[in-house]
């Protein structure tokens, strides 16, 4: 088990920044890859990024490249997302997923086993 906990969603002006956070507890955090998704309402959860054990992989939507920027300290077991140029198509409740580092890294959210509760993000035009 690798209980997930995310923070740091908003109410932010379009163009603004947050910063999302997703603390993990447990021993083996290191061996997880983990991603963030997001879900707006009456859509479909997507893939937004994810970020290998190592950190040395990162893959990003389209929707979201050089806005976002995913990133993890091994040593805090968290991973954080970096959200910048904020636009109102963003509004969504983000959340962090773990999936084992023994498989690749995935964009498909059937592939993690692990989810977090979920943090709203709510960006105003």
């Amino acid at each position: 088990q690798v209980p997930l906990v995310e923070s740091g969603g908003g109410l932010v002006q379009a163009g603004g920044s947050l910063r999302l956070s997703c603390a993990a507890s447990g021993r083996s955090f290191i061996i997880y890859h983990m991603a963030w998704f997001r879900q707006a309402p009456g859509k479909d959860r997507e893939f937004v990024a994810h970020i290998s054990w190592s950190g040395s992989t990162t893959v990003y939507a389209d929707s979201v490249k050089g806005r976002f920027t995913i990133s993890r300290d091994n040593a805090k077991k968290t991973t954080y997302l970096q959200m910048n140029s904020l636009k109102p198509e963003d509004t969504a409740v983000y959340y962090c997923a773990a999936r084992s580092a023994l498989a690749p890294g995935s964009q498909s959210r059937e592939n993690y086993n692990y989810w977090g509760q979920g943090t709203q993000v709510t960006v105003s035009s």
